[in-house]
């Protein structure tokens, strides 16, 4: 079978691109490599300088408005790894710090995690270890 080596990016329909850009580079760190408007899709890329992961935001113009639901088929979340419990804490601190509201650590069968949600109500958690 062919190998692929790593994801090459996430990429998540918002409803204001601008708004989410500015989210996640204040929340998470991202910084914008280039935007474009590509068929009528208003796409920011993003990366995270510590890391591999790249993560577009796309505005569609068809786009109705409503808030995320991982109930329907598609993204359920988007699950970030760090190296340890302090850095997990050290998140909460931050996300405290910048306002967001989130859950409390909890132990999960994957290991403890922390979850919170973007502008668009995108599910979005840390946990310690990989996957």
């Amino acid at each position: 079978m062919p190998e692929f080596s790593v994801v090459h990016h996430v990429a998540l329909s918002v409803t204001d691109v601008e708004r989410s850009r500015e989210w996640y580079g204040r929340v998470l760190g991202f910084e914008e490599l280039r935007s474009a408007t590509v068929a009528g899709v208003a796409l920011s890329v993003l990366h995270a300088p510590a890391s591999a992961l790249s993560l577009t935001l796309c505005q569609h113009r068809a786009n109705r408005g409503e808030r995320f639901d991982e109930k329907r088929t598609g993204l359920d979340h988007l699950s970030l790894a760090v190296a340890d419990l302090a850095t997990l804490r050290a998140w909460r601190e931050h996300l405290d710090r910048v306002g967001v509201a989130h859950s409390p650590i909890a132990e999960d069968p994957f290991g403890p995690v922390l979850v919170f949600r973007d502008p668009d109500d995108i599910q979005l958690e840390l946990v310690v270890g990989a996957a």
